[in-house]
């Protein structure tokens, strides 16, 4: 017998080359459909995205033994395939026999690219799917043909309409459980094509299937289903027409990234475009500041280009030296977006802990990052009825229409038409979580009939007329911790000194400025808010601002501090045990509190978040308050 003569090492790696050039020269060429799909728990959404990987030749040899040995051992079904443990990877998963965590997975076939989101069917993971609907072109809305279209159906068809999902499959599956009857599909599409018309939803393409069994799946009709006269499941996802240039039809738009500045003659906007093209010689805007330019280059990685289209990474060098920066949006200049900071939205609650109206998080949209405030609630919507229910916050999963408004002008524009600048999340300040998803409606007109009047005699100029620096001396501690007593002994000091200054103090606001505000958490942000719009106005003219307030939220004094000209703001912790604290307070309000007279109180029902990392640190078991204010007064002046 001839023994086999094997190719020379090179030769070997030239056809391995081959073949991997091959292999991208027929998968370059394929569109890419992002789906998801989504249900109630136990609709099968698991198996079915297990069946496609299945059929679809997307599994190796020991993934096929593993998958065997896991149904053996955790699988649902028997001694058959439990197609579903492809996808639900947790181990807290197959515990319970459903999906938490959103799992991505890539198959093909001879016409498509495919990356398919298996989102949680549960309630509670209502975020999750949120996350995984927010990139995807078509939704695959399961339904057991055993239970219909029941609430969890009706909650992921309006997100899905709500995140601007507009092909949508209704695939009722388990249909080998109803011995394959055409009624039972009927009914169920009569009675959803009556809820998809009221949410919006114009059309929709039912197909009835069998996951574990493959009816409908890649072929039809099954032979289980010969009065069904549709495409399959795979041949739609294959034909279904998702315009991929729509965006390059809209007006040019690319959110700064990073402004790429390699030596002293090269500076550049990076970048990928959002939408619309763009062409060497055009005319752009830079946004928010308006100032517009010519496109001198379109630089990439393999060299520079004439023109560029929606959906390329690329580096713009403009002919003018103008200021730009990351979050900035080059936008044609003849069609701009929108700049606003105050706006109407819909937003996602994803959090454990409810929405606070008031307070500042963190926002996200495209490129750009500011401070946002939520106010309370306009409603929440119920998701099954479509009602509009007053509220005054938002629990996890709510979904509810709010008005926001950001620290600074952002560019923006209605989610409806662009996903990038009208899509955004909002970030908890101290935990640094995702607490919400929001889709940006409008500018509220309001933003766009206020405007900054310029003045000619500037804070520099009034803090020069005083002979001082402008600062804010934050002293935050617990009721009876000794900040009055501390914050009166600092200006009589810098009184003597000939410095000018001005005491705000806790109680003293809540007498006029802040007079119609409770202590209720909310309510407590809104004061802390306003005293710190006062802070900045005195600030402003020039005087040092010494404030005593017990401020018990982290997120609130990052909030002023953030309103402040960098090293303006100066937090001094009253640091006072809660015991001693109770020991000196001479109103009695700890005793109040303690006997349920007092709701809300610091300390013993409503919780204080000391400062992590305080400009000054007040021990007041080992400094008396002369002590103290001595120690405050010498700080500032060292600044």
């Amino acid at each position: 017998m001839d023994t086999p003569v094997m190719p020379p090492a090179a030769a070997a790696e030239d056809l391995i080359a081959t073949d991997i050039e091959a292999y991208l020269d027929r998968h370059q060429t394929k569109s890419l459909l992002r789906f998801i799909t989504c249900g109630s728990v136990d609709d099968g959404k698991s198996t079915l995205i297990g069946r496609l990987l299945y059929d679809s030749r997307m599994l190796f040899e020991d993934q096929l033994a593993a998958l065997e040995s896991d149904s053996r051992r955790h699988g649902t079904q028997g001694a058959e395939i439990d197609f579903a443990l492809l996808v639900d990877g947790l181990a807290a998963e197959r515990e319970q026999g459903i999906t938490i965590d959103v799992a991505y997975r890539f198959f093909t076939t001879e016409t498509r690219k495919f990356i398919v989101a298996d989102t949680p069917g549960h309630e509670q993971y209502t975020r999750n799917m949120v996350t995984g609907a927010s990139t995807a072109d078509l939704a695959v809305i399961l339904v057991d043909a055993r239970k219909g279209v029941l609430t969890q159906t009706r909650r992921h068809s309006y997100l899905v309409h709500l995140l601007g999902i507009r092909h949508v499959v209704l695939a009722v599956n388990k249909m080998d459980l109803v011995g394959y009857d055409r009624a039972v599909f009927d009914r169920i599409v009569a009675d959803y094509a009556v809820f998809a018309g009221s949410i919006g939803i114009s059309g929709f393409t039912a197909i009835p299937i069998s996951g574990f069994k493959g009816d409908n799946i890649t072929s039809a009709p099954s032979a289980n289903m010969p009065w069904y006269a549709g495409p399959s499941l795979v041949r739609h996802l294959e034909t279904v027409e998702v315009d991929a240039t729509a965006a390059e039809q809209r007006p040019f738009r690319l959110p700064v990234q990073w402004v790429n500045r390699p030596s002293h003659d090269f500076r550049g906007f990076a970048g990928l475009i959002a939408g619309g093209r763009v062409a060497v010689g055009d005319v752009v805007r830079v946004l928010p500041s308006g100032r517009t330019s010519r496109v001198a280059r379109i630089v990439t990685m393999d060299g520079d280009l004439p023109h560029a289209v929606a959906g390329q990474s690329v580096t713009l060098v403009l002919t003018d030296e103008i200021d730009c920066s990351r979050g900035d949006v080059i936008a044609a200049a003849d069609a701009p977006p929108e700049v606003s900071d105050q706006f109407e939205a819909t937003l996602v609650w994803m959090a454990e802990a409810e929405l606070v109206p008031g307070r500042a998080y963190v926002m996200k949209l495209g490129t750009q990052t500011v401070s946002a405030t939520v106010q309370a609630p306009k409603y929440q919507i119920n998701v099954n009825s479509l009602e509009h229910l007053a509220a005054k916050t938002l629990e996890l999963n709510a979904i509810g229409v709010v008005q926001l408004s950001t620290d600074r002008r952002i560019v923006f524009e209605p989610y409806a038409e662009s996903r990038t600048l009208g899509g955004f999340i909002l970030i908890d300040r101290m935990t640094n979580a995702t607490v919400a998803a929001g889709m940006l409606h409008f500018a509220l007109r309001r933003a766009q009939n206020v405007h900054w009047q310029a003045t000619d005699i500037g804070r520099d100029h009034h803090a020069a007329c005083k002979n001082q620096k402008p600062a804010v001396i934050w002293l935050t501690g617990l009721s009876g911790a000794g900040k009055s007593t501390i914050a009166n002994l600092v200006e009589k000091r810098l009184a003597r000194m000939n410095r000018h200054t001005f005491l705000l103090d806790g109680d003293n606001v809540r007498h006029g400025l802040n007079r119609d505000l409770g202590f209720t958490e909310a309510d407590r942000i809104e004061n802390i808010r306003r005293v710190g719009e006062v802070a900045r106005l005195m600030t402003d003219a020039g005087l040092i601002v010494i404030t005593a307030f017990i401020s018990p939220f982290r997120a609130e004094r990052e909030m002023v501090r953030a309103m402040m000209e960098p090293g303006e703001f100066i937090e001094v912790f009253i640091d006072t045990p809660l015991a001693e604290a109770e020991r000196r307070d001479v109103k009695g309000l700890y005793a109040k509190a303690r006997a349920g007279q007092l709701k809300n109180f610091t300390g013993i029902d409503s919780p204080y978040e000391p400062p992590e990392t305080p400009e000054i640190r007040i021990d007041t078991t080992r400094l008396g308050a002369e002590e103290a204010a001595e120690l405050i007064v010498e700080r500032l002046l060292d600044r």
